[in-house]
């Protein structure tokens, strides 16, 4: 196991904000650490990081207890973003890259391809001050990842940027994954978590409440959900009995049963009141399960990534 988290824990003024809690991340694995604000994302990649040091518990980096040697061998992407604003892009990169030991004979070649693959090479001497927010995202990001690194770790990489960028740095993400790099990533973008991770863990109240991979995430929750097109009102769908819950998009409506309920009663239902254009039985998105488990009671987990029974 590449990176290891075993029963760790942070107080803060007596509020705990992260709860004993143990991760697994394997070599070459995306990793997606997902949550609510305050969950405890933040504190727990600090702790990885060697900022903040657990109060109790142990992180382990190939076996070995994270040290100050670890730094060489990560990327590392905080939350809060800082450049120096009065340098040039080519300026700033190679003074991250010089920070990390990476060969100055190296830093021009590839100073060059990643400013071009994030689509900011004609900027390159330029002063930071004169990009935007997101360029200055990207640029932050190429930082990150100049030097090589083994691990690459970002907090809320996705904040902040554009659809056509997020799909760009989702992109590199993935191939940076086909070359044996391992991503560890907290995110409050469930569509972009759902489409890269290959392991996730939800924390909520400082706890662990999920963990696994997406598909055995996704199987804890079943596959109870509906996507349907009708014309006419469907507002009356929600009062029907066994509807757990409605959610009604501008083209369709997405209805969740309880486990025990007849699927064909209620579509029956709903027949019998307006006409069915389409239906389609579905997994329930990374989406619903982010929002089920944010507004359930952490008390009801049992600090594995499991409910209790």
């Amino acid at each position: 196991m590449l990176l290891e988290l075993k029963n760790i824990r942070k107080e803060y003024d007596e509020k705990v904000a992260v709860d004993s809690l143990s991760l697994e991340i394997p070599q070459g694995n995306i990793y997606g650490i997902i949550g609510p604000n305050g969950a405890g994302k933040t504190t727990t990649i600090r702790m990885v990081m060697n900022i903040t040091i657990p109060d109790s518990g142990e992180i382990l980096f190939e076996g070995k207890q994270v040290d100050q040697s670890f730094r060489d061998r990560v990327g590392y992407l905080p939350e809060e973003r800082g450049l120096y604003k009065k340098m040039t892009l080519m300026e700033v990169v190679s003074y991250m890259a010089a920070l990390k030991d990476f060969p100055k004979s190296q830093v021009k070649e590839k100073l060059d391809y990643w400013l071009k693959r994030v689509d900011l090479l004609d900027y390159k001497d330029k002063k930071v001050e004169e990009l935007s927010k997101g360029m200055q995202q990207k640029l932050q990001f190429v930082t990150t990842i100049i030097h090589e690194p083994d691990i690459i770790i970002l907090d809320e990489i996705f904040s902040g940027l554009d659809p056509i960028n997020i799909e760009l740095i989702k992109d590199i993400i993935m191939d940076l994954k086909q070359q044996g790099k391992t991503i560890l990533f907290s995110t409050h973008v469930m569509e972009q978590a759902e489409k890269i991770c290959d392991n996730l863990c939800m924390i909520a109240g400082g706890k662990k409440v999920l963990d696994g991979t997406l598909n055995d995430v996704k199987a804890q929750f079943g596959n109870n959900s509906i996507q349907i097109s009708i014309e006419g009102d469907g507002k009356f769908i929600q009062s029907l009995p066994g509807v757990k819950s409605f959610r009604e998009n501008n083209n369709y409506i997405e209805i969740k049963f309880d486990t025990t309920s007849d699927t064909n009663q209620i579509l029956s239902s709903v027949a019998e009141k307006v006409l069915i254009k389409r239906f389609e039985i579905m997994e329930p998105s990374l989406y619903e399960i982010f929002i089920e488990t944010a507004n359930a009671d952490p008390s009801d987990f049992n600090g594995n990534g499991g409910q209790h029974a």
